[in-house]
């Protein structure tokens, strides 16, 4: 796994992008460390909040349509989401629909939650923006938060 995330962080702003793709997927993966990597190897700070926006809102939106699919053997094939684990995740989005996209950024959670978003249908018009504000928000914090950090020192 070392060797992947040296590997993205070598690949700037686009192996920021897969990163956080593949995090924002089903699979598990940690675009943080790529993206502290690339900030501390002196790499735009706004880049890769843009490349590490984008590429998480699509892995999101990938979860989202295999949701969509909408047959729970396949959910949970491709997903390893449980039938159970779908369920639990379905009743707060059954209650709150398209603004729960703004937990998708919870490390697994999220991953359900947009599995279930896409599942139960919610409005395809609120849910993106909901999971990309949640996306972003994230990202900004830890663009923020280390360039705070490297100001102060």
């Amino acid at each position: 796994m070392d060797a992947v995330i040296d590997f993205l962080i070598g690949a700037g702003p686009a192996g920021m992008f897969v990163a956080a793709f593949l995090a924002g997927s089903i699979l598990p993966f940690s675009s943080e460390l790529v993206l502290v990597g690339l900030l501390g190897a002196g790499a735009d700070p706004t880049a890769l909040l843009v490349c590490g926006t984008a590429g998480n809102v699509l892995g999101g939106w990938l979860n989202y349509y295999i949701g969509r699919l909408g047959r729970l053997e396949w959910i949970s094939r491709f997903t390893g989401i449980s039938p159970q684990r779908l369920e639990r995740g379905l009743k707060p989005v059954r209650r709150y629909g398209a603004w729960m996209g703004l937990l998708s950024f919870v490390p697994v959670v999220g991953d359900l939650l947009t599995v279930a978003m896409g599942y139960l249908r919610t409005q395809p018009w609120l849910s993106l923006p909901a999971i990309a504000l949640s996306k972003y928000a994230r990202y900004q914090v830890i663009v923020s938060t280390w360039t705070a950090a490297v100001a102060t020192n």
